[in-house]
């Protein structure tokens, strides 16, 4: 009768222990999660700020740069240099958003990591 008294207490221990190292699992995918959330974060904001400031300071040199060319011109084709230089900036700035465009778009994305290992996990859940 002792047998059959044990048979459901270790069924009940071993499907506490199962929960125990799931719910443990879980936690700990989640906080890996939260980390990568927290690394996209900062590497968002760090780009936000390179982007400000490589725009301003690329805004700057092309002012700078305009002005040096259209005071060099003669004043007869002061018009077609600025054209030109219109032209040039607006051809630039097509060719910076697209490459933009493709850096945003690159595969890896958002919690990479994450997906990885919760494929992982699968995996070896299918194994046994």
């Amino acid at each position: 009768m002792s047998d059959q008294e044990s048979a459901p207490a270790g069924l009940l221990a071993a499907l506490q222990r199962l929960g125990s190292h799931g719910l443990e699992l879980l936690q700990l995918r989640l906080t890996l999660l939260g980390t990568e959330l927290e690394a996209e974060k900062l590497r968002l904001t760090q780009a936000l700020l390179g982007v400000l400031v490589v725009v301003l300071m690329l805004g700057a040199g092309l002012l700078m740069l305009s002005v040096t060319v259209l005071l060099i011109c003669p004043e007869a084709w002061r018009w077609l240099a600025a054209l030109l230089l219109a032209c040039g900036f607006g051809l630039g700035a097509w060719l910076l958003w697209r490459r933009v465009q493709a850096d945003m778009s690159a595969p890896g994305g958002l919690f990479a990591t994450s997906l990885a290992e919760f494929q992982r996990d699968r995996d070896a859940m299918e194994q046994r």
